[in-house]
């Protein structure tokens, strides 16, 4: 019993260090922005999240339609002005279209679950098949070795079986 106690007592922190590096690493990874450097740089990243008003499944970006041409240069002269920040530039891009234009929903309000919703899913799902290993380990581990008298049950009952196949062969 001490042993247990010994070996459980071992295994907790090491997982509650792991859990600690790991939630700082994704608060640091999903705060920290380096941002672009030039105000090309800037023009690629904004475009990237906006998606193409008539193509289908392309951002304006990687676009060559005409359309799309005019917003990366709607964008690049509000960059070059240097007088709104990425995220007015976009709002400013998507107000003037009636068709959804984000690519990347917004980090803020409803669009945020839509985020967040999956890697709780998955983290949720992640415990719980834990505590389902868990206890079939401790279930089975409570299973004992079959003795003599549960062999011998077995081999009855297989004997049986055999006489009835070997009756019902007969009867043909």
């Amino acid at each position: 019993m001490n042993s247990d106690l010994n070996k459980k007592l071992k295994k907790w922190p090491a997982w509650a260090a792991m859990l600690v590096i790991a939630v700082a690493f994704l608060a640091i990874g999903s705060t920290r922005s380096t941002g672009p450097q030039t105000p090309e740089d800037r023009v690629d990243q904004i475009t990237q999240r906006i998606a193409c008003p008539v193509c289908d499944g392309e951002s304006v970006f990687e676009s060559q339609n005409n359309t799309s041409r005019s917003i990366r240069n709607q964008v690049e002269s509000l960059v070059r002005a240097n007088e709104l920040s990425d995220e007015e530039i976009v709002s400013f891009v998507d107000s003037r279209f009636d068709a959804e234009l984000l690519l990347v929903p917004r980090a803020s309000g409803l669009e945020a679950l839509v985020w967040a919703l999956p890697a709780v899913g998955f983290v949720l799902g992640m415990t719980g098949l834990v505590f389902a290993f868990r206890r079939w380990r401790t279930e089975a581990d409570g299973l004992a070795d079959p003795t003599d008298e549960d062999r011998s049950l077995v081999d009855a009952a297989l004997a049986a079986d055999v006489d009835n196949d070997a009756g019902e062969g007969s009867g043909r």
